[in-house]
């Protein structure tokens, strides 16, 4: 007697199910011989599939009388009466059936017809199932998942071939390893001993020794791979233990790697004093009344007790206001140098951080080591970054907090002594009110632009350190760089040292000083540039009407240089330069600027004709509108509107703005006309000025006089 599993795999299921397939073609093929089979592509597909046998199952050996045991081991749903007049079987939703039925009405419609079959005989099917075919056509209406594939792979030739090679031969009762297993799952021995296991694989009695060895040694081997492996995981998890305590100490011990790897980082950042000695107020030039401003901290710092003794506090802060460029840096750095005190700098976009507290804490952290090193100097660049005005936002309601630390360590409640705040900005109306009150910022100091004598002593201090010609003259560099910065003037020196390097030359000369100026203003030279002879033609009157204009209205500033030679967006320019600072200007001056800038327009109306002009005047009419609205809205220098200013025309009514605009129409009018009646006049002198232009392309001050009073160009 055998025992069965009474638990099933869909796999072993599908395999019975072939096998009770392949039993029942044998059963009907014996009585039905004289039956055609049928030869559709479907049927050949159907029996070119693999079939199991009871053989290949393992079953070769079940009696008759087993059969049932088996199929109610499988199938215990299936009750062993089966009449043929049970109540039809309800179709599932599972349609997928690898068994051929016994007819092909249920084949095609998945239950047997139990009336009668055509003309009410029962011609076209079995009368009488056999038992295996009972059990095959119920099989599709039990509830079982059965895996089924809708593809089939087929091995290669040669992996056939290699796989039937390596199988290794059995014997014509051999089972397969699912049914095996299916069938001896009850059967497995429990071994208590080593001869207990000995008899159960039936090892012959002379090779107990050799087996007892075998079976020591592989123990031996195995607790041996066990202890390494032990030890191993042991070694590494010290290993990492002595890494982790090291690095936490390392983290702790060193404050470089603490600040870098903390979270947030920068939150405990130190700040280190800088001894400032090689920079005093003789580096300073240019801006004489902010050093002289300056001097008063200075003396604070150096001998405080001078002003205590009256009464007098050391100020608290002091806000350097002006353009960038101008020295407010250098001036703050003069300071510490001057008092021999530690200096202390840090940028506004230094506190600003994505983190919050952070900004607030580097604050904390600048004013807790100024204390320690007081008297000292805290320099705050870019102030308007951190010193901002603040305001109600839902997006950054953090945003305050930097500032209020800034305003409480500055004028708190704790008392800040010996520590001075410099603070320097550009934009000075940016800054909250609470921070440039007195107390915080009791000192304002203005850092302008220089002026003339500024940019000559600026000019002499950066030329003494290039080698340069004796015969340079300064002041005609800084009268033609109006409105240039220390760091623009700086910037000049080294762009004519570079070039005199280019050259090939020994020293600076005004020829490369003139050149640097040119290329700040104007833009670098454009000598690759290929322009025809008509465009050369119309540029070089065009820039001569401006340079003639000029020369012969009273009020114009003089002339610097005339080029035709194309530098950045321009084709030609005349350059023109005030004999000094012009802190204001008249109305004549005014009309003189705007008269200059209709000469170019003017001059190609008249020498080329009104079809012939150009879009080169669009940049001459841009400045002269701007002086004509000017005058008109800002100034009070129309009769018709009088003195009253303008400063937003969108909001004026529809007639005082065409009131302006009728006053500026006006003024450009004339002024174009009084360009007109010049070149009309001067019409010699501005042919010659514009051959000339073209022969030589640029020309100085002397040459345009030279030319203009007829005069021939021998030195060029």
């Amino acid at each position: 007697m055998f025992s069965f599993s009474t638990t099933v795999q869909p796999q072993v299921t599908v395999h019975l199910i072939n096998a009770f397939h392949s039993l029942k073609g044998s059963a009907v093929a014996s009585p039905n011989q004289n039956h055609k089979r049928d030869t559709s592509p479907e049927n050949d597909q159907q029996n070119r599939e693999p079939t199991l046998s009871l053989r290949d199952l393992g079953l070769a050996d079940l009696r008759t009388e087993q059969l049932g045991e088996l199929v109610g081991r499988l199938l215990p749903c299936l009750s062993h009466a089966h009449n043929l007049h049970r109540p039809l079987p309800q179709p599932s939703g599972w349609r997928a059936s690898h068994v051929s039925s016994s007819s092909f009405f249920q084949n095609k419609h998945g239950f047997l017809d139990r009336t009668a079959g055509v003309l009410g005989v029962p011609a076209f099917c079995r009368q009488r199932p056999s038992p295996v075919q009972t059990v095959c056509t119920d099989l599709q209406y039990l509830p079982v998942l059965i895996q089924a594939r809708g593809f089939k792979t087929l091995k290669s030739k040669t992996r056939r071939l290699q796989s039937s090679s390596e199988r290794p031969v059995e014997s014509e009762g051999y089972t397969p390893s699912f049914m095996k297993g299916l069938l001896t799952r009850d059967k497995v021995p429990h071994v208590d001993s080593l001869a207990e296991l000995l008899r159960n694989k039936n090892i012959p009695e002379a090779q107990h020794d050799s087996f007892k060895t075998g079976f020591l040694e592989g123990i031996m081997r195995s607790q041996a791979h066990s202890l390494r492996l032990q030890e191993t995981f042991r070694k590494s998890r010290m290993i990492v233990w002595v890494l982790l305590i090291l690095g936490v100490y390392v983290l702790y011990k060193y404050s470089f790697l603490s600040v870098r790897f903390r979270a947030p980082p920068g939150m405990d950042m130190a700040m280190d004093p800088v001894q400032i000695k090689n920079v005093t107020f003789e580096h300073v030039k240019g801006v004489e009344e902010a050093k002289n401003e300056l001097l008063e901290v200075v003396e604070f710092l150096k001998n405080p007790q001078k002003f205590t003794v009256l009464g007098g506090k050391l100020p608290k802060g002091v806000l350097l206001v002006g353009p960038p460029g101008t020295g407010k840096t250098l001036l703050a750095r003069a300071v510490a140098g001057e008092a021999d005190v530690p200096f202390f700098y840090a940028s506004g976009s230094e506190f600003d951080e994505m983190f919050v507290g952070v900004g607030a804490s580097r604050i904390r952290n600048l004013f807790k080591e100024a204390k320690a090193n007081a008297p000292c100097v805290v320099f705050l660049d870019e102030l308007d970054s951190v010193g901002g005005k603040r305001i109600e936002s839902p997006m950054h309601p953090y945003s305050r907090q930097t500032i209020n630390q800034l305003l409480a360590e500055m004028d708190g409640f704790k008392p800040n002594e010996g520590v001075i705040v410099i603070g320097a900005t550009n934009f000075p109306e940016a800054l909250d009110n609470a921070l440039i009150r007195p107390g915080r910022f009791d000192m304002q100091v203005a850092v302008p632009r220089p002026d003339v004598k500024g940019r000559t002593e600026i000019l002499k201090w950066y030329l003494r350190k290039i080698k340069v010609d004796p015969d340079i003259q300064a002041e005609v560099i800084a009268r033609g760089t109006v409105g240039f910065t220390g760091a623009e003037l700086e910037n000049l020196v080294n762009q004519a040292a570079l070039k005199a390097a280019v050259d090939g030359k020994d020293i600076v000369s005004m020829t490369e000083l003139e050149f640097a100026k040119d290329k700040m203003l104007m833009g670098p030279e454009r000598r690759s540039v290929e322009i025809d002879a008509k465009n050369k033609k119309i540029t070089a009157y065009h820039e001569s009407g401006h340079a003639i204009v000029a020369y012969y209205t009273k009020d114009a500033m003089p002339i610097n240089k005339a080029t035709i030679m194309p530098r950045g967006a321009t084709l030609g320019h005349v350059s023109m330069l005030p004999e000094n600072d012009r802190w204001s200007e008249t109305r004549s001056q005014l009309l003189a600027q705007m008269d200059v800038s209709m000469g170019g327009r003017v001059a190609e109306e008249l020498v080329f004709g009104a079809e012939n002009i150009t879009s080169g005047a669009s940049s001459d009419f841009d400045n002269a509108t701007k002086i004509a609205k000017m005058m008109v809205t800002h100034f009070g220098m129309s009769d018709k509107l009088g003195v009253m200013t303008y400063n937003d025309l969108s909001k004026q009514s529809p007639e005082t703005q065409a009131a302006i605009e009728q006053e500026v129409r006006i003024l450009l009018r004339d002024s174009y006309e009084r360009a007109k009646n010049i070149l009309k006049t001067h019409t010699k002198e501005h042919k010659s000025l514009a051959e000339a232009l073209l022969t030589y392309e640029t020309l100085d001050a002397k040459e345009i006089q030279m030319v203009v009073e007829g005069k021939t160009l021998d030195c060029r």
